[in-house]
């Protein structure tokens, strides 16, 4: 994850301390919805450093109803909150209506929280609408001495925003993602590397690359692995950033062979 910057880590520091106990005492007098917005708008500005005069806006009208809170940066759109009573727990019902009110809004990211739970989601703009779960906290548990912690807290700072940091994360997320893993396993590459050792292994065996991805996909690979639209999505970057490896590849070989030629000349 990206660094925290120190001013920010004292910032959190300082909030974790500070919310904790509000937190504690909001859950055990079961407050109600408005007053647990009241807490997360307050947390919005003195944890996560946004101006909540500027920076956070009320009731967002989307089609005729509203999303609790939304966060512009100079002017633009950048994400969504749903906020339910801090007694209540968080449901399925309540992920979709908040990934609903993204979706219409057409905003990649959106927050749903009770003020102790904070759930980070990522809109998949397919058929249908997908989102996928980024970040979970709990905010009682936070420890404000762990990095880790601390780090996790940063990805929703507007200093992090900022500097795009939930993005990256994600994105290093997915790398490691059973999709992408999956789907490297599956690529031309991998597969000519294990047919190559088993053949070293069984020489008088005739193996073939299409038998090779064929055990992998129905014999060593899940199926909510190899199928559905992340699993297209993962084959399809994996081809792109593979073509251009060899494009690029290609492309150093002309360029040595001209360069010879020049010097022959």
């Amino acid at each position: 994850m990206a660094q925290v910057p120190k001013r920010v880590a004292e910032r959190l520091v300082a909030g974790i301390k500070r919310y904790q106990p509000i937190l504690a005492a909001a859950r055990s007098r079961d407050v109600g919805e408005s007053d647990t917005v009241t807490i997360v708008k307050d947390m919005l500005a003195d944890v996560f450093g946004y101006d909540k005069y500027a920076d956070v806006t009320s009731e967002y009208a989307i089609r005729g109803t509203y999303c609790d809170l939304a966060i512009k940066l100079d002017g633009q759109l950048e994400t969504l909150i749903e906020v339910k009573a801090i007694g209540l727990d968080l449901k399925d019902i309540h992920v979709k209506q908040a990934v609903d009110y993204a979706a219409n809004q057409g905003v990649d990211w959106v927050l749903l929280t009770n003020g102790i739970i904070w759930r980070v989601y990522h809109i998949i703009f397919a058929k249908p609408i997908d989102q996928e779960l980024l970040v979970e906290i709990d905010f009682s548990a936070i420890n404000s001495r762990s990095k880790g912690d601390l780090e996790r807290l940063f990805l929703w700072c507007k200093e992090g925003w900022q500097r795009s940091v939930l993005g990256e994360y994600r994105s290093q997320r997915q790398a490691l993602s059973r999709f992408y893993v999956g789907a490297m396993v599956q690529s031309d590459v991998v597969v000519d590397v294990i047919r190559r050792e088993l053949r070293r292994l069984s020489p008088n065996v005739k193996i073939e690359v299409e038998q090779i991805r064929d055990v992998l996909v129905n014999e060593v690979l899940k199926r909510d692995v190899t199928e559905g639209e992340r699993a297209v999505e993962a084959r399809k970057r994996i081809a792109k950033a593979s073509g251009r490896a060899l494009r690029a590849k290609k492309q150093t070989r002309v360029a040595g062979v001209t360069q010879d030629e020049q010097e022959a000349v």
